[in-house]
């Protein structure tokens, strides 16, 4: 459980999957889609309302429950930002969690792990090799701000933006142990 009071939370699930040949999302992940097992994920660490981020044409995602709301793009090809923006906007509480649905490896426990770096007004993003993993994040209210700037300027990278927001006080890094790496392998190509 997240030492966070409750947090909103998004999936982002609205990618093409252009490499991987299908839709990641509806992946078998132990007898079911992949995105089932990242929104109980999110609800294991504590989300009080989940966000579905998914394209219109996803016609998987008009059924899915156990979401607050499905959230398209408002940006076409802008990628995850226009998501995350999205599902900050809308959500209630000072905190939005972020999870790609194509990181099955990550776990309640490393949101717990950020939620312990987070303050009021502060989120937290895993780092390793001097590079953010910004899709298993916590992002606070206060970064919709400089997101919507990013993203209405068409700079669509978390990078630039995270270390903006790390010189600023608004994110703190959180170094990734060796240990923690294999979290962030994703699915992006079909298994041998």
């Amino acid at each position: 459980m997240s030492p966070l009071p409750p947090f909103s939370a998004v999936l982002l699930a609205a990618g093409r999957s252009t490499r991987m040949g299908r839709d990641k999302a509806l992946l078998d992940y132990q007898g079911a889609g992949l995105w089932r097992r990242q929104r109980e994920v999110l609800v294991r660490a504590g989300a009080g309302e989940i966000f579905l981020s998914a394209r219109p044409d996803q016609a998987w995602a008009a059924e899915a429950e156990g979401f607050a709301a499905v959230l398209p793009d408002p940006i076409q090809g802008g990628g995850p930002l226009v998501g995350v923006v999205a599902a900050l906007e809308r959500a209630v509480h000072p905190w939005l969690a972020v999870l790609a649905v194509d990181l099955p490896a990550v776990t309640p426990d490393w949101f717990s792990a950020l939620g312990v770096e987070c303050a009021p007004g502060v989120g937290a993003v895993g780092r390793r090799e001097g590079y953010f993993e910004p899709l298993a994040a916590i992002y606070p209210a206060e970064i919709l701000r400089p997101m919507r700037e990013a993203m209405t300027q068409g700079r669509f990278s978390f990078q630039r933006l995270l270390a903006r927001a790390v010189a600023a006080g608004v994110m703190r890094p959180r170094e990734i142990t060796a240990g923690e790496a294999p979290l962030f392998d994703n699915w992006n190509e079909p298994r041998a």
